[in-house]
């Protein structure tokens, strides 16, 4: 089995090796700055409105772990942004974030497969574009809370 992985290893070009470093470290910076919008957004949300910890939102930056729970994350802030925008009585889509969210969790389920090169860096493409669309729509929740509530509880 190690004998495969060092094959493996010796047998990707150093270029090769540094772009898959550098969309690392991207996805880790994306996923940073994702999670703190999470968090923002739910500490606008009251606390009995909440299906999810704003501290957790952090869970989704953890490599591997995240493949996973992007989609509770998803699922959570959803209905915590239900309840909240309902008892604010504020008119908005049903399920706020869902689809931007689930696209983004399934985009990232698939980065995590091993695929063939070209479609391994469309599925990369992909997953930044549905990375960063769920992060506006977050942002976009997150200021319709804050101009419809100047209070702000933790």
């Amino acid at each position: 089995m190690m004998e495969r992985m060092n094959e493996i290893l010796q047998g990707m070009s150093k270029e090769y090796l540094v772009l898959l470093l550098v969309i690392s470290l991207l996805f880790q910076v994306i996923s940073l700055i994702l999670a703190y919008q999470i968090r923002a957004t739910l500490r606008l949300v009251r606390k009995e409105n909440r299906f999810l910890v704003p501290g957790q939102a952090w869970v989704i930056a953890i490599p591997l772990i995240n493949i996973f729970y992007n989609f509770i994350v998803v699922r959570r802030l959803t209905d915590s942004l239900n309840n909240e925008f309902f008892d604010r009585q504020i008119a908005v889509d049903e399920n706020p974030t869902r689809k931007q969210g689930y696209f983004m969790a399934y985009s990232f389920l698939a980065l995590n497969f091993p695929l063939p090169a070209f479609i391994g860096y469309l599925v990369v493409i992909a997953c930044l574009i549905c990375y960063i669309n769920y992060g506006i729509k977050v942002n976009e929740h997150k200021k319709l809370l804050m101009s419809n509530s100047p209070r702000k509880e933790n």
